[in-house]
């Protein structure tokens, strides 16, 4: 049978009060009485019931963990990351998945049976209004991967998508590139709309403009697709993707063009997921800094449990370049 917290209060010859608090974080113990619940804990290979300690503190330290872009193999890494980040923080995530259906209520719902202490909204398509949900409910909400533009009462951690889109502009322009395009996700995605923003933005000093086309979802296949439509469609010396996924697929549906990457059409991706780095596919692209975000967005959540007043955080992380071979050098 299961070893009790009744077993071990009489191990330690304790009250089951004093054997609750030991395992409670924040509760006061004495340094002696700690050594005696530790030991008889250990020699009786007791473990504290997460469950039954929820009802005591009103914590199930459980975090929602929602999101809907499941096809997209750079949310695998960010999962495989907020798992083991909200792991390491004696935190325990809850995902659900949101893919085809974008209703805030019924999520909302789903969660509050959980009794789910905090919520991370990890995705580039869901609206901002989606987290604010949550946040008027009571419950503590970070935005992460997603829009940047600041939304009142919710948490971000994310990079500036603007400022993102100029420098993918900047970067093409320095290459020497003169017909540049723009290649987005969904376009009802306030991602897409930033960076598209910022890409026009640093276009309109130069007199250029981009031709613009978006995929109809973050997979290899709408890239591949939307490429393959804007390549019928007119010559274009290099493209924006708003996505490193689209990104190879555009640049399969290239080469099934007989073009050329970089020397007959360049290509520039953003996120840096693992693939990107593969042989044969070699794609440069702007980094968003996977790991710092996920940290950002842990000790946010952190810290609107702890503090439910707290002034709610929009933390911008830097991006980089990712130098690899799809571009021409600088010119």
């Amino acid at each position: 049978m299961a070893v009790t917290l009744h077993d071990v209060a009489v191990r330690a010859g304790v009250s089951k009060s004093a054997v609750s608090r030991t395992f409670t974080p924040g509760a006061s113990v004495s340094p002696a009485m700690r050594v005696r619940v530790e030991r008889a804990a250990r020699e009786l290979g007791y473990q504290p019931n997460v469950l039954a300690s929820s009802l005591t503190t009103g914590r199930t330290k459980l975090i929602g963990l929602i999101s809907n872009n499941f096809t997209n193999p750079y949310f695998l890494e960010i999962f495989d990351a907020f798992t083991r980040a909200l792991q390491d923080a004696d935190l325990r995530p809850l995902l659900l998945n949101l893919s085809g259906a974008a209703d805030a209520g019924e999520s909302l719902t789903k969660l509050r049976q959980y009794s789910v202490d905090g919520v991370i909204v990890a995705s580039s398509t869901l609206p901002p209004q989606f987290a604010t949900v949550f946040q008027d409910a009571g419950i503590p909400v970070v935005h992460a991967f997603g829009w940047s533009s600041p939304v009142a009462g919710t948490a971000f951690a994310g990079i500036d998508n603007a400022a993102a889109g100029r420098f993918a502009a900047q970067t093409l322009l320095a290459r020497g590139y003169r017909d540049v395009g723009f290649l987005g996700g969904p376009e009802h995605a306030t991602t897409t709309q930033e960076r598209l923003a910022g890409f026009q933005s640093a276009l309109t000093g130069s007199g250029k403009v981009a031709t613009v086309h978006f995929a109809r979802d973050y997979s290899y296949a709408a890239g591949h697709e939307a490429m393959t439509v804007a390549l019928r469609q007119g010559p274009v010396e290099a493209w924006f993707c708003g996505d490193d996924v689209i990104a190879v697929g555009a640049l399969q549906a290239a080469r099934a063009a007989d073009l050329r990457v970089p020397q007959d059409l360049g290509l520039l991706g953003l996120n840096d997921m693992a693939i990107a780095g593969w042989s044969g596919i070699e794609l440069t692209t702007i980094v968003q800094p996977l790991g710092a975000i996920v940290d950002a967005a842990v000790g946010l959540i952190q810290r609107g449990i702890a503090d439910p007043e707290a002034v709610p955080e929009h933390r911008m992380l830097p991006f980089g370049l990712a130098e690899r071979g799809t571009l021409g050098p600088p010119v």
